[in-house]
Order: structure tokens, then C-alpha cells, then sequence
């Protein structure tokens, strides 16, 4: 159990949030949701106590462990894979590492004994003899087999790192579990896995996550950071935000009947508060006026981006044709005489784990790279929009976004590009800001709106989500799903595939293609296995 009580927090000035009362209960999962900056990290670390509040406490029961994802991928380097994950219950580690100096002692006393003794006691109470089975069945659901069990945690890439310490943070049965974009970098196995893991799971989870379907598929509720105020709603991500668009829709139209209401008994008033036959009814509507309050409708922290997609002209029968494409990476052949035609109807979605190989076919069919060996053939009128995964080389240039915004549009005006940006949530001042200091979303963002300017009807996007908040995801995803023109498209994003792609392609280990014409769920009961 967690209970925060009468909690306020306050950086100088701002407010993120004030007199927040909730309590967490076992046996759920609260998904923590909010737009960038309102908080939801920062309210985790009040959960655990990284960081103090203004006013009020929070309270955990007696003799429970919370237990939290470390962002800090390098703090773990120089111990080993198993020592990281089994560091998740610190009592039963330091009592691991004590027995084991006691037991190494060369003049162990009776004083040595009966220390080990109750030391012994305690690691059974701990479920101590059960702690590598159970580290190695978090690890190997994470997909990390026992190989790794002795290797430095500075030896893994950052994506390995990033299981062991989620393995780390499940280890031992936290009582509380406080998780940060936990699914960031898993492959769609170690997600699935995470899934089952928190749906069976009997203690309280709290998670921040940008990932739609994953929230929909774990949480029991919502915790929503809006407004200055923390709201809790029973239900999924889906369910809180028809629940929210509903509760707004219900307040406006509350306050134009009110509104209404306020002026048939302002003009009453008006015409007979000086005619004596009316001036005791003109009182009484003065009393019901007084009565009547407007419901306060305080602006959302929440800010949508206007993404729309739209062709310059149609496409033609012929798109693109790879023909016995062929590419090594490093010695390997990671496309083995691939042969692919994109229809003018097509939405396709790369999927699977392997990112290389996605990222080269997608250069590929972009033009920016060329194959090995084999042919890539565009029709007439194909016009390509594409979005890399790394644009780094767009932001070397010393602009501001409306002048970078310029170079790909036909329309000279500051006003048409400003109102462009403004689409974007680029507004006022912000649009003179330096493209070097914008942040990874912000980014995203002016990349999205040189891809509307350019009006390609071919897209080629790699993944697109990174960056960007669930608003933003849910933006683009609406503008992807109005599209007019083909789309070839690689995503973790579950929710995005599932309600965009009408074909599935996968490229497999021997560098050959999956190519399949089915939903994602169908896709995964398929061949996930």
C-alpha cells in the first residue's frame, strides 16, 4: 500500500502539482500519463524518495520494499549481470555477501556461528536459495540466456543493459514497483514478456510509459498529471481518454447553458428591475443569478500537433521495385536478393527486433544507400518523403526554424512558414530559437514539417515515435491514418502498426523477407514463438 497525502510540489515559481491526495492498492497497475514536463518522472521519484515534497508525505506500509527502474545506465559497470540483478533486494544481497566473508574467515569463532546463523535464518525468510534461479528466469524472459550471468554489466550494449536493470528492478517481489519507460528498447518478446509479467503480478505497479497498447494492455487505472492537479480514473489509457474528452465535452457544454441561462436573467432584470409590478420577480432572478458559477475549465498542459500528410499528386500503378537487392554488413549479408514491390495501396510495417537491417532496407528504398548488388526501380511519379532514424545532418546548419523551414518550402512568407511551425506547437518567440538547441522532440517535430512542405506520396519512415510524447504519437498516428499514399514504416509502437499497416514484412535472420498481408495480433500468435 502507498498513500500520498495533501502532496504539493514546487520548482521556484511553478506549480507542477498541489494538494494530491490518492492511495495505490495491491494488485494493480497505475499508468502514469501527462505531457512532457508535467511531472510524471518527477512524481515517481516522490514515490521513492529521490526527491522531497513542498508540502505533505507519503507513506508505504510497514515493512514493504519499493522498487524502481534505474535510468542510469552506467552505474552498474563494474559489477557482474547477476550481482546487478540480485542488488534489486538489497536486504538479501548484503546478507548473500556476509554469510559468504563469514564463511571465508580463517579463524571463524562461535561469535561467526551464531551470526551465520541468524543471518541463515533471515536469507530463508528471503526466499535466499531461490534468488539465481529466480534472477536467471527474469533475465531469460528479458531474452539475456544464463551466458551472460557472469559477464560486466560494462561489457552489454546500452539496450542489454536497460533488460538487467529492469530485471534488476522485478527481482525479489517488491512489494511497490515504480517503472520509467520500461519498455524503451525492448524487442517485442521481451515487451510481451513484461506484459504477462505485470498482468499476473499481485503487488502495486506504477508505470510512465508513451507506449499506448502497453498501457492499455497492464494498467487497472490512470493517474493523470494535467491541470496542476493529479486525477486517478479507473480503467485503461483508451478508456481515460474517451472518459477525459467526455468530462470536457460535459463541463462546455454545462457552461453554455449556463451562459444561456445567465443572459435570459440578466436581460429579465435589465427590462423590469425599475417596473414595480415586476421588481419582486426581478429580485428573485437577481438571487438565482448570484446562484449560478461557471465550471472553472483551467487550459491542459496537453498540446497536440496538427500532422497531415498530403500528396502533391497520386501515385501511378508503378511505385517501387527492389530486384535481387542484395547488402552486407561487416562480412554478413543482412538482405539476401531481396525482391519486393511496394503497391500504391500499400502500408507496410517493418517489423521485428533486428533495427540494422530495417534501417538499411529502408535507406535503400529511400535511395540514400546503395545496394550490394540488384536494381531499385521508382515509377514516374513517385515522390519520396523520408524520415531517418538519425538526422543529425540536418541540424548542423546555423538557422533559426523558420529559416531552416524555408529551404523546402515553395511559399517564401515568414507568416505562411510561422503558421506552419505554429501547426507544429512552434509559436511566438520559439520559432527564432537555434535548430542546435532544440530538444529530440522538438526535432521530430520540424522534421514532420518538412516532410507535409515536401507533400511526398511515398513515405519512408524510421521510427517515427522516438522522441516524442503520447499526444505527438497520437497526432501522427491520426495523420498516418488519413494518408493518401503508400507507407513504408518501422515502429515499436504496437497501437501504430495495428491501426496503420495493411502488410507485414520482417526481415529474417538468413536476410530473406516474411512478407505477410494480416493484422499485428495475428502476426504474433503466428510467429512470435
Amino acid at each position: 500500500m502507498l498513500k500520498v497525502n495533501n502532496v504539493s510540489l514546487k520548482f521556484n515559481t511553478r506549480t507542477l502539482f498541489k494538494d494530491v491526495n490518492l492511495e495505490f492498492k495491491d494488485d494493480n497497475c497505475y499508468g502514469i500519463i501527462g505531457a512532457n514536463g508535467a511531472g510524471k518522472s518527477t512524481f515517481l521519484k516522490l514515490l521513492c524518495g529521490e526527491i522531497e515534497t513542498t508540502k505533505g508525505d507519503i507513506t508505504i506500509g510497514k515493512g514493504e520494499r519499493i522498487s524502481s527502474l534505474k535510468q542510469n545506465h552506467n552505474e552498474f559497470n563494474e559489477y557482474t549481470v547477476m550481482d546487478t540483478v540480485l542488488q534489486g533486494n538489497s536486504e538479501l544481497y548484503n546478507i548473500m555477501k556476509e554469510k559468504d566473508a563469514l564463511y571465508m574467515k580463517p579463524d571463524f569463532t562461535e561469535e561467526d556461528g551464531i551470526k551465520v546463523g541468524e543471518l541463515e535464518a533471515r536469507f530463508s525468510e528471503l526466499n535466499g536459495w531461490q534468488a539465481y534461479s529466480d534472477a536467471n528466469i527474469l533475465l531469460a524472459g528479458l531474452g539475456l540466456d544464463t551466458s551472460y550471468e557472469d559477464k560486466l554489466m560494462g561489457e552489454l550494449t546500452d539496450k542489454e543493459k536497460v533488460k538487467v536493470l529492469l530485471a534488476r528492478a522485478l527481482f525479489g517481489e517488491p512489494d511497490i514497483l515504480l517503472l520509467d519507460e520500461p519498455t524503451n528498447g525492448l524487442d517485442i518478446k521481451s515487451k510481451m514478456w513484461l506484459e504477462e509479467f505485470l498482468i499476473n503480478f499481485k503487488n502495486t505497479v506504477l508505470v510512465v510509459s508513451h507506449d499506448r497498447h502497453f498501457l492499455n494492455k497492464v494498467c487497472t487505472h490512470i493517474v493523470d498529471i494535467d491541470y496542476e492537479k493529479i486525477t486517478l480514473f479507473i480503467g485503461n489509457y483508451d478508456f481515460w481518454f474517451k472518459s477525459s474528452e467526455l468530462i470536457q465535452k460535459q463541463m462546455k457544454d454545462s457552461n453554455k447553458r449556463k451562459e444561456e441561462k445567465i443572459k435570459e436573467l440578466q436581460d429579465f432584470i435589465a427590462r423590469f428591475s425599475a417596473n414595480a409590478s415586476k421588481s419582486k420577480q426581478a429580485t428573485s432572478r437577481k438571487k438565482l443569478l448570484d446562484k449560478i458559477v461557471l465550471d472553472e475549465i483551467k487550459p491542459s498542459s496537453r498540446k497536440y500537433p496538427y500532422i497531415n500528410f498530403e500528396i502533391a499528386k497520386p501515385l501511378g500503378k508503378e511505385v517501387i521495385s527492389l530486384n535481387n537487392v542484395s547488402y552486407s554488413l561487416n562480412g554478413k549479408k543482412v538482405l539476401d536478393n531481396i525482391n519486393l514491390t511496394i503497391r500504391p495501396d500499400d502500408k507496410i510495417a517493418l517489423i521485428g527486433s533486428n533495427e540494422i537491417e530495417k534501417t538499411i532496407l529502408l535507406r535503400i528504398i529511400a535511395g540514400d544507400l546503395k545496394p550490394d548488388s540488384g536494381t531499385v526501380t521508382y515509377g514516374s511519379t513517385v515522390n519520396i518523403g523520408y524520415f531517418a532514424k538519425n538526422h543529425d545532418e540536418y541540424f548542423n546548419k546555423d538557422v533559426n526554424l523558420v529559416e531552416f523551414l524555408k529551404d523546402y518550402s515553395t511559399n517564401q512568407e515568414d507568416s505562411f512558414v510561422r503558421g506552419f511551425l505554429g501547426r507544429m506547437l512552434f509559436s511566438g518567440e520559439e520559432v527564432l530559437k537555434n535548430i542546435h538547441v532544440l530538444s529530440g522532440g522538438e526535432k521530430v517535430r520540424l522534421m514532420f514539417c518538412k516532410l507535409m512542405l515536401e507533400q511526398g506520396n511515398v513515405l519512408i519512415l524510421d521510427e517515427p515515435t522516438n522522441h516524442l510524447d503520447i499526444e505527438s504519437i497520437n497526432s501522427l498516428n491520426l495523420g498516418l491514418e488519413k494518408y493518401k499514399g503508400a507507407l513504408i514504416f518501422a515502429s515499436f509502437d504496437q497501437e501504430l502498426i495495428e491501426s496503420v499497416s495493411n502488410r507485414l514484412i520482417e526481415i529474417k535472420e538468413d536476410g530473406k523477407l516474411r512478407d505477410k498481408q494480416m493484422s499485428y495480433q495475428e502476426y504474433l500468435e503466428k510467429f512470435s514463438n
